[in-house]
């Protein structure tokens, strides 16, 4: 990412546009993504696995400013900022399992900021949980009132602001040196939704999600 190569940049914020930080995946790409082979599923995968990664061990503070409910893959975004901060009435879901597919590229990062028994009933049940239930688990710092999320996040760039930038970075690496995300993560999860995209039941799940009917495992 240039912004880390980037000394005038101290601190990158990640936000969503209109009144959802992420709604999940469009649903035309979903229509294009339905024919893909295996290896351009595995390349599609990839970028945002090489996405997820490179925030994740970007040496700058990050800060994800959560102006509304978040979905899917855009947590995986979540848990790779440094700092989160939610408007209050934000709503979250792994919602991958209903289609018959796995939330595969954002686990290591999710698993690294809740714990692998959260992670287990999130992933395997697709519930629901607000701004308070992601606080307690960890995956969120704070969830404000619309009107206060800007202040709050000035208050959290102020603090970071007066600390050492090369301090900051060396921090980060320790971190990530002791973390349980492996290096070479990326390519794993890649190909395990590569597979599944293409198997019967990622198949079946996701055009029982765009023809707008229940899977055929559901009776």
């Amino acid at each position: 990412m240039q912004a880390d190569n980037d000394k005038a940049v101290r601190i990158v914020i990640i936000t969503g546009k209109g009144q959802s930080f992420s709604s999940g995946a469009d649903v035309n790409w979903m229509r294009s993504m339905i024919n893909f082979d295996h290896d351009t599923n595995y390349h599609d995968a990839l970028q945002l696995a090489t996405l997820l990664h490179t925030l994740y061990s970007l040496s700058k503070p990050t800060i994800a400013r959560i102006n509304g409910s978040a979905f899917g893959g855009a947590l995986g975004l979540i848990a790779c900022c440094d700092i989160a901060i939610s408007v209050e009435h934000a709503k979250f879901a792994f919602t991958e399992v209903l289609l018959g597919l796995v939330p595969a590229v954002i686990s290591p990062y999710i698993i690294a900021a809740i714990g692998q028994r959260q992670t287990k009933r999130l992933f395997l049940s697709a519930e629901r949980f607000d701004t308070n239930d992601s606080c307690k688990l960890g995956l969120l710092h704070r969830s404000v009132a619309p009107e206060e999320l800007d202040n709050t996040i000035e208050t959290e760039i102020k603090k970071l602001l007066k600390t050492g930038p090369v301090a900051q970075g060396e921090c980060k690496q320790l971190i990530h040196r002791l973390s349980t995300v492996p290096d070479d993560i990326s390519q794993y999860t890649a190909e395990l939704i590569a597979r599944l995209r293409i198997s019967d039941e990622g198949q079946e799940g996701i055009n029982a999600f765009l023809d707008k009917r229940k899977p055929d495992w559901i009776q």
